[in-house]
């Protein structure tokens, strides 16, 4: 804080409203940074949570204390109360003012960075009630503006609005303070800093007062999402081959399918942990000092260990990823950091996380787990958007903007490194590999060759497939012509008819190219080929041709449901069949979180007004995909406990009367290890949903005080589930201590709301904290399950800000799967139920 500035005092008001002696609060003088153009933002909770803007600018930090906190999305306008200006000082204050005193509460630096006018434009700008500017801090990126309102009368307070000017950095919702719940300069959770812990927040130990009393230091009005990942142990993942996709010629229908844009660029698998980043082609191959400039960009995001699969791609002028642009922007090499010369990568699978092999896991699950881990990233890093079902939608849209084609994957598919049936390509246009073999000289002024011949691998022999002679540029053709002088040879690789022959410079066969054309003449060769470029990453010797085979068919359909016309809701008249057809349309949307979890059906095989029954174990009645996991029992003896893993298997369960299913907290890979825990609001009778909605949004405040990420899920019932996903390595023991020590010091808190009790007696005019579903064997009704209940009622995962707007924890019932479908696909429920994150102190 270097240079001291001679002017009035713009202090006075700031030093007169503290007390140095009682506060920890810096007083200071004016002056300026070393940049000259320091913004930060401070997390206050004093008598009301906001965020402190603080630009700097005349020597000291002009400050707005803004409720909610910044929100990236343009379409939200935030009030920003002007307050005093602080001193240059008060930029790295963190810690807690003394109740009583001004502004008493608990300060994080929650921001930090520089600010800049945008061009034309200056500080001086803020006296006219305005101030278009650019942030480069850690969080806040970006154009925003602040713009005054003017006062009403009487009123004494300066209101200004702050808002984010629409460019890559904006977001829908209120990303930034849902994720972001620690200090940008220690680390802590707010809890953290008002407990004055350096770095650790511990709960051990504690119960009842204890326990109260280190909650009640934090603040009972946090904001939203997200604990810092703990970086675990796992080593920087070695390279594993990727899956690859089967061509086939139509698109594959019905909701067990997943589809994504088949990317036109290189395959790439990223190892990364933390700063170490490796690129890695799909024949493994380390491009790291290829693709630099991404590596770098992904080394700054911090991420835990972990193996990403996607595409590198180049887009040309119309912003369309393009094979052709990659290849001449590799050619300039990374040196250019121009906008023409971005390279994109676009993220589509996560293998592994953190030492875990996700490899067995459906694909939906995998990719809710990558958009959670990438959530925080920004371009030039993506994760590929999917639609489920509908895929012959998105199949006509890239074939009308000139696309390659998509890929479908069925949802609930395991990753395999070899090529699958599971992931499947369609092309708008044909295109393939094929190795060169050849070339002919050309009579044109300063065309080294017309035409290169091309042959591909068939029962372990090159076979000739025609030549190909349009769409080189000049720059091809040179790099073309150098590579080829290299490889050039006397005899012939493959065999061809004399007129083929004729004129033809031979090459051993090293060099792949990817043509496009119309399609393989009855000999066999290519009709209107296009030369696209070089694959580097690919091998001569595995270029084979790609023959469509069949478009799979949609799955489940294995599974008989008799009694279709059965009513099992009398009251709404839904039946069996309409059942088992809701389950088959929201499978993908299921079975990351039922599948590979022992679970508890309710059966009602006389609908559900008739006797309904929970079952956890099988003799082995229900069918092949409802499988069965050994699990030891209190008496040392073992059961087999019920799981499925697809939707063949929630379907087979519907066949034999099940309406509900419910799932442990664990795997069937490790039962023993707990990975979410789930606070069921039950009220009793008397209250409303008003009551409930209020309470979960507290309990979230008071998880994010500890740093713990939630989630909020409307039962289908009169409740909501507050769900809190959280890495395995904590016993049961553990994970129900915790449960009930947080419910026990909720119900302490505010004993007229809460109870942690089950008695029915001691719930009158109060909502139940129910954390017995954290016990080992216990269970919970999972995302999108159907209730037993009047009106066929789903289970639904929603939206925090959308929790408001319910007006009761039924919305949706097992008609509503389509909307669903589409609900599910919003970006406000993208990575719902999924976050790295531990549990504190275990």
């Amino acid at each position: 804080m270097a240079r001291a500035k001679k002017s009035a005092d713009p202090l006075e008001t700031y030093n007169a409203k503290r007390d140095f002696k009682k506060t920890p609060e810096p007083s200071g003088e004016a002056q300026s940074s070393d940049s000259g153009n320091l913004f930060i933002v401070q997390k206050h909770d004093a008598t009301r949570l906001h965020w402190d803007l603080r630009l700097e600018a005349d020597g000291v930090l002009k400050s707005w204390a803004v409720t909610k906190g910044p929100s990236p999305d343009p379409d939200i306008k935030r009030l920003a109360v002007r307050t005093e200006d602080h001193p240059m000082s008060y930029a790295e204050f963190e810690g807690t003012i003394p109740k009583g005193e001004y502004g008493g509460g608990t300060v994080m630096l929650w921001d930090r960075g520089t600010w800049a006018p945008i061009e034309g434009k200056s500080a001086k700008d803020l006296e006219k009630g305005h101030l278009h500017f650019t942030l480069e801090g850690e969080r806040m990126k970006g154009e925003w503006l602040l713009i005054r309102l003017k006062k009403k009368p009487g009123e004494k307070r300066e209101n200004w609005l702050l808002r984010k000017l629409q460019d890559d950095h904006a977001e829908e919702g209120d990303a930034l303070v849902e994720r972001e719940l620690t200090s940008v300069l220690t680390g802590r959770s707010m809890a953290e800093i008002a407990a004055d812990k350096k770095g650790e927040f511990s709960l051990e130990g504690k119960k009842g007062d204890a326990f109260l009393e280190q909650m009640e230091k934090a603040s009972d009005r946090n904001a939203k999402k997200a604990k810092s990942r703990k970086r675990g142990s796992a080593p920087l993942p070695k390279f594993r081959k990727p899956q690859l996709a089967t061509l086939v010629d139509e698109v594959p229908t019905g909701n067990g399918w997943m589809h994504e844009i088949k990317f036109d660029g290189y395959r790439a698998v990223l190892a990364v942990k933390g700063d170490d980043v490796r690129v890695y082609t799909r024949s493994g191959k380390d491009w790291t000092d290829k693709f630099e400039p991404l590596a770098e960009t992904l080394a700054a995001l911090d991420l835990p260990s972990c193996l990403i699969d996607g595409e590198i791609v180049a887009t040309d002028a119309k912003g369309n990823p393009d094979f052709s642009t990659l290849q001449q922007v590799l050619k300039r090499g990374h040196g250019s950091q121009t906008k023409a010369d971005r390279l994109e990568y676009h993220a589509f699978d996560l293998i592994e996380l953190d030492g875990e092999d996700l490899a067995d896991l459906p694909n939906i699950e995998r990719k809710e787990r990558l958009e959670a881990l990438l959530s925080s990233a920004q371009p030039p890093i993506f994760v590929a958007d999917h639609v489920i079902g509908a895929g012959e939608k998105l199949y006509d849209t890239m074939c009308d903007a000139g696309q390659e084609g998509i890929i479908a994957k069925r949802i609930d598919a395991p990753y395999r490194h070899s090529r699958s049936k599971s992931w499947v390509k369609v092309k708008c246009t044909r295109r393939q590999e094929f190795v060169i073999v050849g070339w002919k000289k050309s009579s044109a002024k300063g065309r080294p060759f017309s035409s290169l011949l091309m042959a591909q691998h068939e029962d372990g022999e090159l076979v000739y497939k025609g030549n190909v002679g349009t769409g080189f540029t000049m720059d091809d053709l040179e790099s073309l012509a150098s590579k080829m002088n290299r490889l050039e040879r006397k005899t012939p690789p493959v065999e061809t008819d004399k007129a083929s022959a004729r004129g033809v410079t031979w090459l051993t066969p090293k060099l792949v190219a990817e043509v496009a054309f119309a399609e393989f003449t009855a000999d066999g060769n290519v009709r209107h080929g296009s030369f696209l470029g070089l694959r580097e990453d690919k091998d001569a010797a595995k270029v084979t041709p790609e023959k469509p085979a069949s478009a799979p068919k949609e799955g489940g359909e294995g599974v008989k449901i008799s009694s279709r016309d059965r009513v099992v809701f009398p009251e709404s008249g839904q039946t069996k069949g309409e059942l088992a057809d809701y389950y088959a349309a929201v499978a993908p949307l299921m079975l990351p979180f039922v599948g590979r979890r022992p679970v508890s059906l309710v059966r009602c095989p006389q609908g559900r007004s008739r006797k309904c029954f929970f079952q956890k174990h099988d003799s082995g009645s229900f069918g092949d995909s409802v499988h069965h996991v050994p699990i030891k029992e209190k008496d040392g003896g073992s059961e087999d406990y019920l799981y499925v893993e697809d939707a063949r298997g929630l379907l087979q369960c519907v066949q034999m009367g099940t309406i509900e299913f419910h799932g442990w907290g664990a795997r069937t890979s490790d039962v023993e290890a707990p990975d979410k825990m789930i606070f069921d609001l039950d009220p009793d009778e008397g209250l409303d949903f008003g009551d409930v909605k209020q309470a979960a949004s507290d309990i979230k405040a008071r998880l994010s005080d500890i740093g713990l990420v939630s989630f909020a899920m409307l039962s289908g019932g009169k409740g909501v589930h507050v769900i809190v996903p959280l890495e395995t390595g904590h016993s049961w023991e553990a994970h129900k201590d915790f449960a009930r020590r947080f419910a026990e010091a909720l119900s302490l808190a505010e004993p007229d709301r809460f109870t942690a009790t089950m008695s029915k007696a001691k719930r009158k005019g109060k909502i139940f904290i129910d954390w017995l579903r954290n016990q080992r064997g216990s269970t919970a009704v999972v995302p999108y399950s159907a209730r037993a209940r009047t009106g066929a009622p789903v289970a639904v995962p929603i939206a925090w800000d959308e929790l408001k707007k319910m007006q009761d924890a039924k919305p949706f019932s097992i008609d509503d799967a389509d909307k669903l479908h589409e609900r599910a696909q919003d970006k406000a429920l993208s990575g719902w139920g999924f976050a790295a994150q531990t549990l504190p102190d275990v």
